[in-house]
């Protein structure tokens, strides 16, 4: 298909959501419309759109893709997304509640509240530097496949297509903030829940499969196997690795991050943000689960046509990443083309807007402590959030940039898990202002424990064959880390009743 027909559909697809944002952000552009949407969004409305954000383009190509990666991963994501769903019941059971009793507007509220001032800060910062790299890969990564199969052939080059992306995004969301974004993710997520299940029609047809058909394809490959149990010590696949990240990853990327948190304390209480996370992990598992079995029917297809995984243009070895892209838009063409890349197009841009936010919300409230100036003018205010808003899209800007710049995969992937390490220290904070309610911290040391957990977590993970004989760590690292730092939390703390110094 033409990249002009593509980029037409894109463009008209943007416009729908400027419309949005225009009828939504007319009538009120105040600070809590932006941070909270004056607590008024209907729960079902975020349990629906949430699905968009917490997916991100990222899963949409990645999970498809990894199904057949020669490591053999098959459908062994699913462990993941189980132990993902224990974890937002957990969410949803301990932290909402603790949430909204203390009617906050930034989570991290909840550190100053505990363990001081400095250690806010530290949370804070954490936050803010996890979710720019998360949102700059994750928009770099799906940019890169808009510029491979659109922008590259129109002459554009890719520094102007994330400028384009980024002026877009700011576009319809610098008015109403979590306004716009409550419904704009919903419309983005019919987009992408559609995109799924056609997909897999599309797929379906070219098979000469129907549904129970498909079943019966997918159930019987090579692709389909969802436990791993064997080789505990060794194998990084295995279902207690697996679900235990997927359930601490979960507290610490979803329930200890503003940017998804936002969504549920803008619900008008606790029940219906309750109800929300509950709506939204049925519907999330199940999207998952197809999303897998889109991954299992494309490497069903490509076996059958004869169609190899595209190399990397950087390390030319096989890239699963555009093995849905290469399928979607070089051999369906047409209107599965189209709905590709709106789906991976909703996917993306639900995760980037309400990231966005988030950081705008989180810089403004706990580094500029805008709800502590309530005597300061609404509109003196509004307008240095609009500059946050504008220097985070900047900033955004200059990380996905540096990525392409950096041209190495492995290096932009090590990046990423730099971020991914740094949620590990806010469990241990979180844990540490719940459980050791008797012991004050000493409020100055928590920078420097934040940051060396992480370090020996990496050094733990390099090394954990000789040190741990032979174990090796997947998303469960995660857990140690927490674990180290509500340890050195512990060790740098006293009981309350006595007197802290710092030295």
């Amino acid at each position: 298909m033409s990249p002009a027909v593509l980029l037409s559909f894109i463009i008209g697809y943007f416009l729908m959501l400027i419309v949005i944002s225009y009828l939504t952000s007319r009538k009120s552009t105040d600070n809590a419309t932006f941070f909270i949407a004056n607590r008024s969004s209907k729960w079902y409305l975020v349990a629906f759109g949430m699905i968009g954000t917490a997916l991100s383009g990222v899963t949409f190509i990645s999970v498809p893709g990894e199904v057949g990666n020669a490591a053999g991963s098959q459908f062994r994501y699913f462990q993941f997304v189980l132990g993902n769903a224990v974890g937002y019941f957990l969410v949803a059971g301990i932290l909402l509640p603790l949430y909204y009793r203390m009617r906050l507007i930034s989570i991290y509220e909840v550190i100053e509240r505990t363990l001081g001032k400095v250690s806010h800060k530290t949370a804070a910062a954490i936050f803010l530097i996890s979710r720019v790299i998360g949102s700059a890969f994750r928009l770099y990564l799906v940019a890169i496949v808009l510029q491979r199969f659109i922008f590259d052939e129109m002459g554009v080059p890719f520094w102007l297509t994330i400028v384009i992306c980024l002026l877009l995004i700011w576009g319809y969301t610098f008015r109403g903030g979590l306004k716009t974004i409550i419904i704009t993710d919903t419309l983005q997520t019919v987009f992408l829940v559609a995109s799924v299940f056609l997909s897999i029609y599309f797929i379906c047809s070219s098979l000469n499969f129907n549904i129970p058909q498909a079943f019966h394809a997918i159930k019987d490959s090579s692709y389909s196997k969802i436990f791993f149990t064997d080789n505990f010590v060794t194998n990084k696949f295995h279902f207690t690795k697996q679900f235990l990240g997927g359930i601490f990853v979960t507290i610490g990327m979803f329930g200890l991050d503003q940017d998804l948190m936002q969504k549920n304390l803008s619900c008008k209480n606790l029940k219906d943000a309750q109800k929300n996370m509950l709506s939204f992990t049925f519907i999330f598992v199940i999207i998952n689960l197809f999303f897998l079995s889109v991954g299992a029917l494309l490497y069903i297809y490509a076996n059958r046509e004869g169609i190899a995984v595209p190399l990397d243009a950087i390390t030319h070895q096989p890239r699963t990443d555009y093995l849905f892209p290469e399928i979607a838009l070089n051999h369906f063409k047409g209107v599965p083309a189209v709905v590709f890349m709106l789906g991976l197009t909703a996917a993306t841009f639900a995760t980037t807007d309400s990231g966005l936010t988030a950081l705008t919300t989180s810089f403004c409230i706990d580094f500029l402590n805008f709800d502590k100036k309530k005597e300061q003018a609404e509109k003196k205010m509004e307008r240095i959030r609009t500059m946050v808003h504008i220097a985070f899209s900047l900033i955004i800007l200059f990380v996905v940039l540096l990525f392409n710049a950096v041209n190495n995969a492995s290096v932009v992937t090590a990046i990423f898990k730099v971020a991914t390490f740094t949620y590990g220290p806010l469990i241990g904070l979180f844990a540490f202002s719940l459980f050791a309610k008797k012991r004050q911290v000493i409020d100055k040391a928590t920078p420097f424990i934040v940051i060396l957990a992480p370090i020996l977590c990496f050094f733990i993970d390099k090394y954990s064959k000789v040190l741990l004989d032979g174990y090796v760590f997947a998303d469960e690292l995660i857990i140690v880390n927490g674990l180290l730092t509500f340890i050195g939390l512990w060790l740098l703390s006293k009981k309350k009743s006595e007197e802290l110094k710092f030295s």
